[in-house]
């Protein structure tokens, strides 16, 4: 069934970057937890069931010149058309086969999950599936949505298509080669400066990214990728980029199709251990505002990045609504974007919001009514610190399962924050770690050394077994 759900998708081709996720309550994909209509859900439950019944009810049929796969399809196909007809009209029959893909998926994971196995997640294509059906379902059912289309969302969904993107409006990036053959690439590299990068196209839940210091470490990354397969189809195209070398600064956006407005900067900590050391995560710690963006950086960034970006998906006819996260490197020959992505960051949205005055709701209804221009988005002038409690173990392996406790301490203290990622509630109903980031422990301040201070402080607030943290997260703050 793996290899049936695989096949479908690959030939479907549902790729973007927006997640979403599911109610925690359903046994479908875990930890994916989506907040629509009970109506909806309701639905999605209806057409799993009937996913599953199809697959059972023709398992042992044989049909002359009719292969198994196909068989299903059109029994799914057929039911499908009928209860999608049924909610949002003749309309909805287009979407079908983009819903079976998604559906087969849950299915599979739903039966799989009885036996007591884990559910196949190798192609990450399956969550950009689930998100195109959710955003389209939700909009034809008159849910008024934020976020990118498909079309649009390949900003972050293709690193090639951006970095071409780039290429062909003159933005600012670091220079680049693109490969659909490992032999190909491997020959580039014979000749390649050191240390270069190495990206997988596709969505590779922000692990694609290869640092490669000489050449057998390139060539081994080139199997990694696109023999191997770590990240599945994701690696099916590279990207082979220069390695840059200056302050990585991360500055978030909204965007309404024709006007961006820029939010507060931020700066990342992306290596599990102290002093920059260890394998790349998603992210252990975050401070905002980052003192090296600087006027002189910013005003560069809006004549040169941030509106020719949105200006090229328009001329392009992929008009972007939602959130653009810009990655940026302060080179010594100036800004450059590093990577896009179609989303709020993790854990950069947990220090730019705290400090946003606007109401987000009112920021969400301008983008998608293409009236962002007429808000004056505002920010405090304090900081924000975000320092993350982790597995120890992590990225690796870990333990999970251990109760946490102290989260009452947070409170009544307005300045302070506690962001749940990697939880879950117990059988007992305590709340126990389910993940390798666990916590992001954050705090305000006048300024971002009282904010770390006070970020610091809350992480004693707070534990469970096998906690770990860094202790230097916001270390470049003296060095400003």
């Amino acid at each position: 069934m793996e290899e049936l759900a695989s096949e479908l998708l690959k030939e479907l081709n549902c790729d973007t970057a927006f997640s979403i996720k599911l109610p925690a309550g359903l046994p479908l994909i875990g930890g994916v937890q989506l907040d629509i209509a009970e109506s909806v859900v309701i639905t999605w439950v209806v057409m799993a069931v009937i996913l599953i019944l199809s697959i059972i009810l023709t398992s042992n049929l044989k049909v002359h010149n009719v292969s198994r796969r196909q068989l299903v399809a059109e029994t799914i196909v057929t039911k499908l058309e009928g209860i999608v007809t049924g909610m949002i009209g003749e309309e909805g029959k287009r979407y079908v086969p983009y819903l079976v893909s998604v559906l087969l998926y849950l299915g599979i994971s739903n039966i799989i999950g009885l036996f007591g196995m884990k559910p196949p997640t190798k192609d990450l294509n399956v969550t950009a599936a689930l998100a195109l059906m959710s955003i389209i379902l939700v909009e034809a059912a008159g849910i008024r949505t934020f976020g990118p289309r498909k079309n649009a969302a390949i900003l972050e969904g293709s690193k090639a298509f951006s970095k071409d993107l780039m290429k062909k409006y003159n933005i600012p990036t670091a220079a680049y080669e693109t490969f659909t053959s490992a032999d190909e690439a491997k020959k580039y590299l014979e000749t390649a400066k050191y240390p270069i990068v190495l990206k997988a196209d596709g969505l590779a839940l922000g692990k694609g990214v290869l640092i490669c210091e000489d050449k057998q470490m390139a060539l081994d990354g080139v199997d990694e990728l696109m023999l191997d397969k770590k990240f599945g189809s994701a690696g099916n195209t590279i990207v082979v980029e220069e390695f840059m070398t200056g302050r990585e600064v991360s500055v978030l956006s909204f965007v309404d199709g024709n006007t961006i407005k820029i939010m507060s900067s931020a700066q990342d900590h992306k290596r599990a251990k102290d002093g920059d050391q260890g394998l790349n995560t998603g992210g252990m710690g975050n401070f905002s505002p980052s003192p090296f963006y600087t006027k002189e950086v910013d005003d560069f960034c809006k004549a040169h990045i941030y509106q020719a970006t949105v200006d090229a998906m328009k001329a392009e006819g992929r008009p972007f609504k939602g959130v653009i996260f810009f990655g940026l490197m302060l080179t010594p020959e100036g800004p450059k974007v590093l990577e896009y992505n179609a989303r709020f960051g993790d854990p950069e949205a947990q220090v730019v919001l705290p400090r946003m005055e606007n109401d987000i709701i009112d920021v969400f209804e301008a983008c998608i009514d293409g009236t962002l221009d007429k808000i004056d988005l505002k920010f405090t002038d304090n900081a924000c610190v975000c320092v993350v409690l982790a597995s120890d173990g992590y990225p690796l392996e870990y333990k999970k399962g251990f109760e946490i406790t102290g989260m009452e301490n947070f409170k009544g203290k307005d300045s302070y924050f506690l962001f749940h990622a990697g939880t879950k509630f117990n059988e007992e109903g305590k709340v126990v770690t389910n993940g390798g980031r666990v916590l992001g422990v954050t705090a305000l301040g006048e300024d971002l050394k009282k904010a770390r201070a006070n970020a610091y402080e809350a992480t004693e607030w707070v534990n469970f077994d096998n906690k770990y943290m860094r202790h230097d997260i916001g270390k470049a703050i003296d060095e400003a």
